[in-house]
């Protein structure tokens, strides 16, 4: 019978010695490991926090005052400051007060998620 037959109405398909699902062998993702993954993806999804984020991980000094974010990035104080708060509450960022400035440091490890789940796999 020809691929053609098969495709005709009322005549089975052949079947295929290879099951149609193969799995990869890897677990899926956990809810709470897609949750959290979630939270810092949309934390990211916004041109403003990645390049704050680079800007960040960037930095000499392991810390950078928010007053050296607005000029790079184009934007006032109270943006810059929206922007970092969503990343300090997704844990990407943490912030200390030194004085009248706030600095911000890239969490260790806090991106680890992200760039695990975007690698490509061996």
């Amino acid at each position: 019978m020809g691929m053609m037959d098969a495709m005709t109405p009322g005549t089975a398909l052949p079947l295929l010695d290879a099951p149609c699902c193969v799995s990869s062998g890897d677990a899926a993702m956990a809810p709470a490991d897609a949750e959290a993954l979630a939270k810092t993806l949309k934390a990211l999804a916004d041109p403003a926090r990645l390049r704050i984020v680079s800007i960040i991980a960037a930095h000499d000094a392991g810390a950078t005052c928010a007053c050296d974010l607005q000029e790079p990035l184009g934007l006032s104080q109270p943006t810059v400051s929206h922007h970092t708060k969503v990343l300090v509450d997704a844990g990407i960022l943490t912030r200390e007060k030194r004085g009248t400035w706030a600095y911000f440091s890239l969490v260790p490890g806090a991106l680890d998620s992200v760039a695990a789940a975007i690698a490509p796999r061996p």
